[in-house]
């Protein structure tokens, strides 16, 4: 209530703090047409796709465990990473603040983006300033993210990518299905018929040699780099302490994309801010080791606001939340904001390796995917939102967490995803379930009689004495796994006759005769 005087007293209810938004519904690449089991449904069926996965991610992981195990520090830098990444995210105003004010400081411009709407508005306005109707653009997870290229196509601006695998995608109107390798679906022939059909002045006689394949693209780019004026890129890393910004990458196509153009505009997740320079050196150490398997990155470009007479004259720094607020406000689930986009948890998954990355239908697949989609993006956007499926999609074995350089327990991450959901859905077939088997394992009478219907099912078993499908709503269990048939007799039964009674009185008999003799229990 309040007194007279207008002033609150004790009791006033200021109400709850509002719940931070999520990324819009409908925009950018943070949700698919389907649920996950229909689309790995289709994705399971394509037997190309699948053993180009099983190479490329094979390959991957036996690099990283050749690099990582040459470290003997390798855990400590581990713990190092997870420990800054938390502190991070404990202190993201005040750093976001701080890079702010240093990018500012060394003649850059930040603008600050709510969701992907603004971002790409503010991308648009930008290049307009500049007067081009074309940019270059650097691999970015953040622009993908918020869908920019569709954006800027739709306001008659050209965006070209310069990573190879990205052109690859871009050129054959596809999508990425590897946070590092968004190309890993593609072999070197179907590359070669892309290239000859998309690239202009391309020779015919192009064949699928790697080195060949890499020289056409090189060929077609560096035109673009000599002549074109705006690039957008992403960040892997921004300095609060210097406004220093970071891109590590193993073409050189980012060097170019950096230093050429006369405007530079980079879209950054807020979450990939760093307190200090210094702590680059534990991520620098961590993310190419665990990312392609190498001991250092080819190519790492560090830039801090302009320098007169060298690089980029105009740099601008696009801030990006899109639902990133939203995760941090989540108490277990801001973890999943620690992510330094190695895919090194893809490249262990079981599920992502027979699946591949379209079957998430976001920009970021795998089981960090699972986890970052839905937090940014949310689960419940619309009735049978895809979103809510991903957090199962997933057999928790945990070898991402065992892969993950910052220890990301994602595991952990899904199973409170599971449960956020179940919570939100309202009344579903599974907990009318779940409620009437509580109801029945209550009541002897229900449970003896519940046991003795089960039994009836013998009758429907194949003869390798399993079920091949169950009524709904337990169909979804048989669907994709082996339903043993009941037992010709239940447990309580045998417990109840005279063989288990017989049984019981053997065992008894045993342990006392292990009790009765010291040597033999010792």
């Amino acid at each position: 209530m309040s007194s007279s005087t207008g002033r609150a007293t004790n009791d006033t209810f200021l109400g709850m703090p509002a719940v931070p938004p999520r990324s819009p519904y409908g925009t950018g690449h943070l949700r698919g047409e389907r649920t996950f089991p229909r689309a790995a449904h289709d994705e399971l069926g394509n037997e190309q796709l699948r053993r180009n996965l099983g190479k490329a991610t094979h390959s991957i992981r036996a690099k990283r465990l050749a690099v990582t195990g040459e470290l003997p520090d390798w855990e400590q830098l581990r713990d190092t990473g997870s420990a800054i990444k938390t502190d991070t995210m404990n202190r993201l105003p005040e750093l976001l603040e701080e890079l702010e004010r240093k990018v500012t400081e060394r003649g850059g411009t930040v603008h600050w983006a709510r969701d992907g709407v603004e971002a790409n508005e503010i991308v648009t306005r930008l290049v307009r300033d500049t007067g081009s109707d074309e940019i270059l653009k650097v691999k970015s997870m953040a622009t993908q993210e918020i869908g920019l290229n569709e954006h800027l196509e739709s306001q008659g601006i050209a965006a070209l990518e310069t990573d190879l695998a990205e052109l690859i995608v871009q050129l054959a109107d596809d999508r990425p299905s590897h946070i590092l390798v968004p190309a890993i679906h593609r072999n070197r022939d179907e590359i070669r018929e892309i290239f000859l059909r998309h690239i202009p002045g391309v020779d015919p006689a192009l064949d699928a040699d790697p080195a060949r394949l890499a020289a056409a693209a090189r060929a077609f780019l560096r035109e673009k780099f000599m002549t074109t004026k705006v690039a957008v890129s992403g960040a892997n890393f921004g300095i609060a302490e210097t406004g220093t910004l970071a891109v590590v990458e193993s073409e050189g196509n980012g060097r170019m994309c950096l230093t050429l153009p006369e405007t530079l505009i980079t879209v950054m997740g807020i979450e990939k801010v760093l307190p200090r320079f210094q702590d680059l050196e534990v991520f620098l150490q961590l993310l190419p080791r665990s990312s392609t398997g190498e001991r250092m990155n080819p190519y790492t470009s560090l830039w801090t606001g302009v320098t007169p007479g060298d690089g980029p004259q105009e740099f601008h720094l696009v801030l990006l939340d899109n639902g990133r607020t939203a995760a941090l406000a989540d108490r277990i689930g801001r973890a999943a904001l620690n992510c330094i986009r190695c895919s090194a948890c893809l490249n262990v998954c079981p599920v992502y390796e027979r699946t591949g990355g379209h079957a998430y239908g976001s920009t970021y697949p795998g089981p960090i995917g699972a986890v970052l989609t839905p937090q940014l993006a949310g689960m419940h956007g619309a009735k049978g939102d895809p979103n809510s499926s991903l957090p199962y999609a997933s057999s928790l074995c945990g070898a991402c967490f065992d892969a993950c350089p910052v220890k990301i327990d994602i595991p952990s991450l899904l199973v409170e995803l599971r449960h956020q959901h179940t919570e939100q859905a309202g009344t579903t077939a599974e907990k009318l379930a779940m409620k009437a088997a509580a109801t029945v394992m209550k009541q002897t009478g229900l449970f003896t009689t519940a046991q003795k219907a089960a039994g009836l099912g013998r009758v429907l078993a194949g003869r390798d004495g399993t079920l091949s499908r169950l009524p709904p709503p337990l169909s979804g269990w048989s669907d994709s796994r082996d339903t043993p048939a009941p037992p010709q007799q239940t447990f309580r039964s045998w417990f109840a006759s005279a063989e288990g009674a017989a049984a019981m009185r053997a065992a008894a008999d045993e342990g006392a005769r292990h009790t009765d003799d010291p040597q033999e229990a010792s």
